[in-house]
């Protein structure tokens, strides 16, 4: 499943080959930073969701955001669900679970040039703060603080 999603155009031009992606998902997924997960609808899985631990992976970039902090990434795999209000509902509960369970702050690290994902996060909650260039090319720095909507 997790495979043909990321052959979807609209998830390939962001996360890159699939092959290497699902291979990353899978190292992810034995990790103990990553916490990986499916989103359902109705019984139907739509989505991968994580969360991730900057600061428990050796030289990780977002080591300096404070101590606490969690990194999401979450892709819509069915393109027919990508552009409705789907994205910025599920990151929001998820930020939601994320902060009752103790996590002071989130961050998330779209490409600048991802629109669509940038007004998502944004509907979710999300305010940019900084602009990087990770492994994986140039982030806008997003973050919510736990408290604020």
């Amino acid at each position: 499943m997790l495979a043909r999603w990321l052959a979807e155009p609209h998830l390939a031009e962001w996360w890159g080959d699939p092959q290497e992606s699902l291979a990353e998902i899978r190292e992810a997924m034995d990790s103990v930073e990553t916490e990986p997960l499916i989103v359902e609808l109705g019984g139907r899985p739509i989505a991968y969701i994580q969360s991730y631990d900057p600061h428990l992976e050796d030289g990780h970039p977002y080591q300096d955001q404070p101590y606490g902090t969690l990194g999401i990434d979450v892709s819509i795999g069915d393109p027919a669900l990508v552009g409705i209000g789907h994205g910025s509902a599920i990151i929001r509960q998820f930020v939601d679970t994320l902060f009752a369970e103790g996590t002071p702050r989130v961050v998330i690290d779209p490409d600048p040039a991802n629109i669509r994902a940038i007004r998502a996060y944004e509907k979710a909650g999300f305010r940019a703060f900084d602009t990087r260039t990770s492994v994986y090319g140039p982030a806008l720095m997003m973050a919510r603080e736990a408290g604020e909507d």
